[in-house]
């Protein structure tokens, strides 16, 4: 089959293809990211790109999303056009990824002054708080003789267990080889970097020459669905050397769950999908790796959190059954394996482990998160709540946990709109509005490009403050407000005309965007509102919510609370905790016990199915108002509207 050279614009970069292939499939192996929220499936829309030379093939399907305009101009839906000679591809602005608003701070939220962290060579391991996921060990061994004539393995046992209790110790037949000529060749001193499975059994993972115990890191990862977070770790002293962000190159294969599960279950495949995000993942363990000078050889540990598909996909396992009623992962708690079996650039034995989740929806960032916040370690009762196309909810308290998972929908990652764009440079993320003027700031400063879910939210907000927009989030037909128009039948909000966008083309709110981000609000309010009835409960019984990930980072509570997004409760009650799931990970590689801790709590979670619960769809139904049906629900908006 011949092939053909495709270069994409604006950036130049080219790619030699098969006849046939797909201007998509031709960017991914280019390396370019064009905006596909299907995976390919050609049902979005949203991969538009123009034709400026060259021959291609569209299908008639594609046609239904275009204007007539767009296809005289040339623009096609990359995912469903062939490619049939030489050419020329321009990718616009909205479908680019540039400057991506990437959350890499995170903070752990203490009830109780934490204990200092104590480094020694001796180790007790049944007792000690810090105890991460490896520990290297210098050992000095005396030389065998005929008084003293162990073998080399027993003489290493012997010696680390002057320095640790570890009634079991064990070593793989790998680790045997070449131990008799590494021993005598470096006067019997050596270091043992150990694995504590647990306090009966220590695993050892690697011998090496001299002392090297002053070199030993672990990663803590955040793997999510849009962007993978990285940190080094000196697991020596617990510092945070450095973090490095970038996003999920899954995202070629559909930006959200349920289309990558659809791509690995069907006509893609597992091994795509799952090499991808191994190759996210490798390229900020490169650049953490050469930034801080460490040695691939001397990082022993990684620690992953992510949602039960993320984890499935990087342990390459099939995540068919989690979307398909009723909705079993192939396992809560994933077994630990070595970054050799998964092709990680890291030692060959370095252990690689999961954070446990609880459902096929509420994976290990939510139980990671749970650790971070400290939900379990009080009386308050608080909810952590990480917003995102999933909205996954924990309430409880020392005593009690429970938590969902709410089907929000694609608009809070600014997906799902007619100008919607992820939070990336130009994307409009503020909005103020007094009377027919509009205040609008945008990611990097820049040119007007889109508007990102929390710049919905505030738009939202403010249409309804300024009674532009009724409860229902219609705009009244006789509105005389000079940026209230009709457009292909539906009413609209300009927020930015074309002489002040980067593609000359008006930034527009329309009332089917605010019908969506209505759905998404409602279904979080819902879930939070039916979790706390299962236990008896209303808002006015949270003393606390935090909010994690980093859409809630950007997120202006008052206006989150006055469109019912989230419950009326005094502001000084909602905490933004930032990358909780990153602060988890981090918990777990530094400290056995915490893992043991994130163990339980994503046991004692009890999990709800809100799409089987009759009562959530009621509760749902009255949440698709603004803020809600019961406007006693929200005085503080009551107040603010007069009503």
């Amino acid at each position: 089959m011949s092939k053909h050279q495709v270069v994409f614009q604006p950036v130049g970069a080219k790619i030699e293809v098969e006849k046939e292939s797909s201007i998509l499939e031709a960017a991914a192996e280019a390396g370019i990211y064009i905006n596909s929220l299907c995976g390919g499936e050609g049902v979005c829309g949203k991969c538009r790109v123009q034709i400026t030379r060259g021959g291609a093939k569209p299908t008639s399907h594609s046609m239904r999303f275009l204007s007539r305009e767009e296809i005289n101009s040339g623009f096609v839906l990359a995912c469903q056009t062939e490619i049939k000679d030489d050419l020329e591809v321009w990718v616009p602005p909205e479908a680019r990824l540039e400057e991506e608003q990437i959350l890499t701070t995170e903070s752990m939220v203490c009830y109780d002054q934490p204990q200092d962290l104590q480094v020694s060579d001796t180790l007790d391991i049944s007792s000690l708080l810090y105890l991460p996921v490896t520990k290297k060990l210098y050992l000095s061994l005396p030389e065998p003789s005929l008084s003293d004539n162990i073998s080399d393995l027993d003489r290493i046992y012997r010696e680390i267990r002057k320095k640790i209790q570890a009634p079991y110790l064990e070593a793989s037949l790998s680790t045997l080889r070449g131990l008799a000529e590494l021993l005598r060749d470096n006067k019997w001193q050596a270091t043992a970097t150990l694995h504590p499975h647990d306090e009966h059994c220590v695993e050892i993972l690697s011998l090496e020459p001299g002392d090297t115990c002053a070199e030993n890191y672990g990663i803590a990862c955040d793997i999510g669905t849009t962007t993978i977070v990285a940190q080094l770790v000196d697991l020596r002293s617990g510092a945070t050397l450095g973090v490095e962000a970038s996003h999920n190159q899954q995202a070629k294969y559909g930006e959200d769950v349920i289309s990558r599960m659809i791509f690995a279950c069907g006509r893609g495949g597992l091994s795509p999908i799952h090499h991808a995000v191994i190759d996210s993942v490798n390229t900020l363990i490169d650049t953490l790796l050469e930034e801080h000078g460490v040695e691939a050889s001397n990082v022993t540990a990684l620690t992953v959190a992510g949602n039960t598909t993320m984890t499935h996909l990087f342990m390459g396992l099939e995540p068919c059954t989690i979307r398909l009623e009723p909705y079993i992962p192939t396992a809560n708690f994933l077994p630990s394996t070595s970054a050799a079996e998964l092709d990680l650039h890291l030692h060959p034995k370095a252990v690689v482990g999961c954070m446990p989740g609880v459902s096929s929806y509420v994976g290990g960032d939510i139980t990671a998160g749970a650790l971070a916040s400290g939900i379990s370690n009080s009386p308050q009762v608080s909810a952590l709540i990480d917003i995102g196309t999933n909205g996954e909810i924990v309430m409880g308290n020392d005593e009690w946990l429970v938590c969902c998972s709410a089907s929000a929908g694609p608009a809070f990652e600014g997906s799902g709109t007619k100008c919607g764009m992820r939070a990336t440079k130009g994307a409009i993320q503020k909005v103020r509005i007094e009377e027919d003027q509009v205040d609008y700031q945008t990611i990097g400063a820049a040119k007007v490009r889109g508007i990102c879910g929390s710049g919905l939210i505030d738009v939202i907000a403010e249409l309804y403050r300024n009674r532009i927009i009724d409860p229902n989030g219609k705009f009244p037909k006789n509105s005389v407000n000079p940026r209230v128009r009709e457009n292909e039948g539906e009413m609209e909000f300009v927020l930015a005309s074309g002489d002040e966008t980067e593609t000359g083309k008006s930034v527009v709110v329309t009332e089917s965007d605010i019908s969506n981000l209505i759905k998404s609000k409602g279904a979080i309010l819902a879930a939070m509102r039916l979790l706390l009835g299962s236990v008896g409960m209303s808002f006015l019984d949270l003393e606390r919510i935090f909010v994690a990930g980093g859409f809630g980072n950007y997120l202006d509570v008052e206006k989150a609370i006055f469109i019912g997004l989230l419950p009326d409760v005094p502001p000084e009650r909602v905490q933004f905790i930032g990358n909780s799931s990153l602060t988890g990970s981090r918990m777990a590689l530094l400290s056995r016990h915490a893992l043991e801790r994130a163990n339980t709590l994503a046991r004692q979670m009890t999990y709800f199915e809100l799409s089987v619960d009759p009562k959530f769809y009621d509760e749902f139904v009255a949440a698709l108002f603004l803020p809600h049906t019961d406007m006693d629900m929200f005085p503080s908006v009551k107040k603010v509207m007069g009503s």
